[in-house]
Order: structure tokens, then C-alpha cells, then sequence
């Protein structure tokens, strides 16, 4: 990477810790923010991916999803490619939970392969964390469905990198650890993952 990627992915970075600053995850430790998008750039490189405008969307990916940032600073400041993969991988906070998490396996097919890496580097940090730290506050129900619903996603974006594939497929035959015990991340066989999906969708209805 030559100084002017480096010194805008550094622009990134600097960009998402403003924007970030007062928010915290929902795990048990309140984990700051940044953390995420930071580890998600940090799964990319992991997997060979150093292209710049893929890094700078990574450290980007949640600013006009979850802050007040809106497109057009984007495009001012990282300019349109960045922007683009960013709005590919950002929910439309106007629909519900459970519109939003149907939209997103429907919409994974048609976005741009940079951005099917952002979102499929970014699931990985998720499912890793919930793996050891899930929110205190939700059932094993939500955390075995959240696992069935992120497999849909990943198989909506497959074919992009083998390294964030394998990774992936070997938390969805593993085990999470909540309160003290371990369960297994999808809890039945694949042809039961379709009516699991939609139990998890009704335990989302009014939890926006």
C-alpha cells in the first residue's frame, strides 16, 4: 500500500472513531464501537484483501447505517467507489427488524463482489463475538436464529474468498458459550433452517 492509500485509510479510521465515539456494543462488556469496524479491515487483511477502497468501506461500513453520516459525506471525503460498497452493505433503517434481516439474504445477491467481502468479513466479527460474548439480554432462540440467519446471508454471497468461506462454515458446525453453557450454533439440519428462520423472524416482530 503506497503513502495516499495509507494515509486515507488512516483518514478512515480517524472519520469512524469521531463518528463512533459514544456508542458501545451490546455485549455483556460494553465494548467500544470502533472495535467492530476496526476488526472487520482486520479479517480482510487476514483473508488477502488490501485493496484500499474495500479496506476504507470495512472501517466505513456501519457510519451512515448507525450514525448521523449521510452518502454524499462519504463521497466527498473517500470518494464514490467507497461510498457505493458502503451503501451496498448499509440497512434501510425505515423498515422493521424483520424486513430489514429478510432484505438483507435477498440483497446479498446483487451487490458488488467488494462489497460481498465487507459483508461477509463483518459477519465473521459478529458471529465470533456472539460465539463468546452474546448480548446478556437475548434467549438462545435469538442467538441460534441469529446463527441460521447469517448462514443465509453467506450463502447468498459465496465465491468471493476461501479463507472468509472456511471461516465462516467452521463457526456454523460449532458451538456458542452462553451463561456457563455451550450449544451448538445452528441447532438442526439444513432442511429445518427455513422454518427455524422464520421463528426467529417472529421473535423480532416490535424488538426495533
Amino acid at each position: 500500500m503506497d503513502n495516499i492509500h495509507l494515509i486515507q485509510l488512516m483518514k478512515s479510521i480517524d472519520f469512524s472513531c469521531k463518528k463512533h465515539r459514544d456508542q458501545r456494543r451490546k455485549d455483556s462488556h460494553g465494548t467500544p464501537y470502533i472495535n467492530h469496524p476496526i476488526g472487520v479491515a482486520y479479517n480482510l487483511i487476514k483473508a488477502g484483501v488490501y485493496d484500499s477502497d474495500i479496506l476504507q468501506a470495512a472501517i466505513l461500513h456501519d457510519t451512515i447505517e448507525d450514525t448521523q453520516t449521510t452518502e454524499e459525506e462519504i463521497k466527498k471525503e473517500f470518494g464514490e467507489k467507497v461510498a457505493s460498497y458502503v451503501m451496498d452493505v448499509t440497512d434501510d433503517k425505515s423498515l422493521s427488524k424483520q424486513e430489514r434481516k429478510r432484505h438483507q439474504i435477498e440483497h446479498a445477491l446483487h451487490i458488488q463482489n467488494e462489497s460481498k467481502l465487507v459483508k461477509m468479513a463483518d459477519k465473521l466479527f459478529n458471529l465470533r463475538d456472539i460465539q463468546t460474548n452474546a448480548p446478556p439480554s437475548w434467549s438462545i432462540d435469538v442467538i441460534q436464529g441469529y446463527f441460521i440467519w447469517a448462514k443465509a446471508v453467506i450463502n447468498n454471497l459465496r465465491g468471493q474468498n476461501q479463507w472468509l468461506e472456511s471461516q465462516l462454515d467452521e463457526i456454523f458446525n460449532s458451538t456458542f458459550t452462553f451463561k456457563g453453557s455451550q450449544y451448538p450454533t445452528i441447532p438442526c439440519t439444513p432442511d429445518k433452517e427455513p422454518e427455524l428462520l422464520e421463528n426467529y423472524y417472529k421473535i423480532l416482530v416490535g424488538k426495533d
